[in-house]
């Protein structure tokens, strides 16, 4: 009996050695699992850009792009510059009909669309006062003094209708967030520094102020138009801010109406797009 009580004591020392040796074994495998999570590299700005830009498709990829595919950075903007600087110029008369068909009210050919209120209004009612709408730089003509000569001061890209009053209470205004109710501006506000349009064209404006920094960069007499993160510009040839047109590119996507717009450009006046139309994440590419 005694030889058979140590045998047993024997085996079950035996089994709970064995037992806290493969618990022994298991622990260290738990505790190494979070270390190997945490080796994978972080996910930066530029490879989220570059793999969206490798992502996203347009009709021209393979013709009028085909030079600033698969770019980012400076790389990208001056390949743009290069593209997009092939155009037909008008004068300033010719854009009163120019926009008449590019911004023309999709459900009335006989009005436009007035940019910052929403307003439909009569292609006839052009003009300088009350009631009437006009022609809007929106890169205010005097952020880099170019005025109303052929060029940047006639570029369509960035020129649209307004009502008088409501262009005349943006000015020469950067854009930023936040202010007062226009009168008549449809949801857009103001400051005594800035000027937020209406949430529907929040994108418009981005993509046109981005047009224009990188269409004119210098070299063709005008100023190097550039996009900063200041408001208070004055007659410097920037606008801004940066930060918030980069948020409102991301807030209001192209629309079909200013797709629309884009390719009457493109096809009947200026000859040349605006690529951030075609692939808004390029805003994020460069900047």
């Amino acid at each position: 009996m005694l030889a058979i009580r140590m045998r047993t004591r024997r085996r079950k020392a035996v089994a709970f050695a064995t037992a806290a040796a493969l618990t022994a074994l298991a622990v260290p495998a738990l505790a190494a699992s979070p270390a190997t999570a945490t080796t994978e590299p972080p996910v930066t700005a530029a490879a989220t850009a570059t793999a969206t830009a490798a992502a996203v498709t347009s009709d021209y990829d393979s013709t009028y792009y085909k030079n600033a595919i698969g770019k980012t950075g400076t790389a990208l903007k001056s390949s743009l510059h290069t593209i997009i600087s092939g155009q037909t110029k008008l004068s300033y008369s010719a854009v009163w009909d120019a926009l008449k068909a590019t911004d023309q009210d999709p459900d009335n050919s006989n009005n436009v669309i007035l940019l910052y209120s929403g307003v439909s209004r009569s292609k006839s009612l052009n003009g300088g006062n009350t009631g009437n709408w006009n022609r809007e730089h929106v890169w205010a003509k005097s952020h880099g003094d170019f005025g109303t000569s052929t060029g940047p001061g006639t570029d369509i890209h960035h020129l649209r209708p307004t009502d008088v009053q409501v262009n005349s209470v943006r000015g020469n205004k950067d854009f930023d967030n936040g202010g007062s109710a226009v009168a008549n501006g449809g949801g857009s506000l103001t400051d005594s520094d800035s000027f937020e349009p209406r949430n529907a064209v929040k994108g418009d404006v981005a993509r046109m102020i981005l047009y224009m920094a990188v269409r004119y960069e210098g070299g063709d007499g005008w100023a190097d138009l550039e996009p900063n993160n200041n408001v208070n510009n004055g007659s410097n040839p920037y606008m801004g801010r940066l930060s918030v047109l980069k948020a409102w590119n991301e807030q209001d996507p192209p629309d079909a109406f200013e797709k629309r717009r884009n390719q009457v450009i493109h096809d009947s006046y200026q000859h040349n797009r605006n690529p951030f139309i075609d692939h808004p994440e390029w805003v994020e590419a460069i900047w």
